[in-house]
Formats: structure tokens, sequence, C-alpha cells
């Protein structure tokens, strides 16, 4: 299992992205935004959380525009499985590959402690390994997690089964952090191959460090 890793100006979660995959089994790769290509044995091309580009103009949105997305498109398009994880999820709204937005919280302050997630759909290759219902204690950081979209897109969302994780208590009742529209934690595309997640998986690897839930979501990803 080969899983690339892209790296903006920014970026800070690119070696704990590396460090949860390598832990898993799988190799790892680390690309710079300036590459024109992704490496052709890429079995998971993953987005990682961070800053990229200081977040100015908007999140995600400068990243966007970097070469190497021209590469990420064409992948994501003939099937190969993308995930963004916070800022990474940023990206790939901000690319068109994920439907949605994401503004600023509610609060208007930066947001970062665990939070408890509730699995919406498991019918997909991401969170396979967990059951509906399942509670996870995941970690989130992010100023601009404020998940948006419009009325008849999520009616969309929601009989595609695309809604993939909602914020909630540690019993499952919701509880939103950030004002998201219905309290969406994580969304992915029609064709169930490109994923986009606020919270940070790669965060809750170790129980000493709070949580190991992460590991049954990337888990998903290794065959």
């Amino acid at each position: 299992m080969k899983v690339t890793i892209l790296q903006f100006p920014g970026t800070n979660c690119e070696y704990d992205t590396q460090h949860a995959f390598e832990k898993l089994g799988a190799t790892t790769e680390i690309v710079w935004h300036k590459s024109q290509s992704i490496p052709r044995d890429t079995n998971l091309l993953v987005v990682a959380g961070g800053f990229s580009y200081g977040d100015y103009l908007r999140s995600g949105a400068i990243a966007s525009f970097s070469p190497v997305m021209k590469a990420v498109i064409e992948y994501a398009n003939k099937g190969g499985k993308v995930l963004g994880i916070c800022n990474g999820f940023q990206v790939l709204t901000e690319a068109g590959l994920l439907p949605g937005a994401l503004k600023r919280n509610d609060g208007l302050h930066f947001i970062s402690k665990h939070h408890h997630l509730k699995v919406i759909s498991n019918d997909n290759v991401f969170l396979e390994k967990l059951e509906n219902n399942d509670v996870l204690n995941i970690p989130i950081a992010h100023h601009d997690g404020n998940y948006f979209i419009d009325n008849d897109s999520l009616k969309e969302l929601e009989i595609n089964n695309q809604i993939l994780l909602k914020y909630t208590d540690e019993n499952g009742t919701i509880q939103n952090p950030n004002g998201s529209v219905e309290s969406i934690a994580g969304v992915c595309n029609k064709e169930k191959n490109i994923f986009g997640l606020m919270p940070h998986p790669e965060r809750a690897m170790e129980l000493i460090l709070g949580s190991d839930d992460g590991i049954k979501m990337l888990q998903g990803f290794l065959k």
C-alpha cells in the first residue's frame, strides 16, 4: 500500500499523516506542491492539514491552483482514492473535487480540542471498518471548519449517502462546534473515491495522546 502525501507551504500535518499510515504498515512519500505529477504507484493520495499559503485569500483557495493539483484532479477523475484532512478538505472543495465550502467558524475563534463524531455512512472504503452510528473521539483544529452547502445539494448528499460524519457528544447526540450545516464533519463525492473531513484521524493513533479511534478510520484504505 503506497500513500502519497501532498505538502504545500504552510502544511503542518504531513509528518503526522506519514507516521499514522506507516504505523498501519503502508509505505509513504511526501510530494512538494510544485511537482507536475504524483507517483505512479500511489494507492491513496492525502492532502494533509495545516495552513497552506497561510490561509491567505481563503483557506485552501491558493493551494487549489498549485501545479500539483492538475495531477491530483486527473488522478481523482480516473478513480484514484483521495483523502483531504482539515485544510486538505478545504483544498478539495476549492478545487471542485468535493461539494460545498468551508467558511469561518460561527464563533469566529480557532477551535482546538478532541470532539466526538458519529459515523453516518460506512458505505465507502474510508469508513467500512466502522458501523453506522459508531461514535469516535477525534481531535479538531480549525478556524474555517464551518461546512456550508445549499439545501438542494444537501438533499443530494443525503440521497447518495455522501455525508460521512457528524459532530456529536459522546452519546451520539448532535453537538455542533462550528456551525456546520446539519453538523456535518465530513463528506465524499458521488463516486465515493474522494473524501474530506475537518477532524484529524492522523492525530488519534495513540491512546496515550487521548484516543486511537483514528486507526479504524484510516484502516479502511488498507487492503
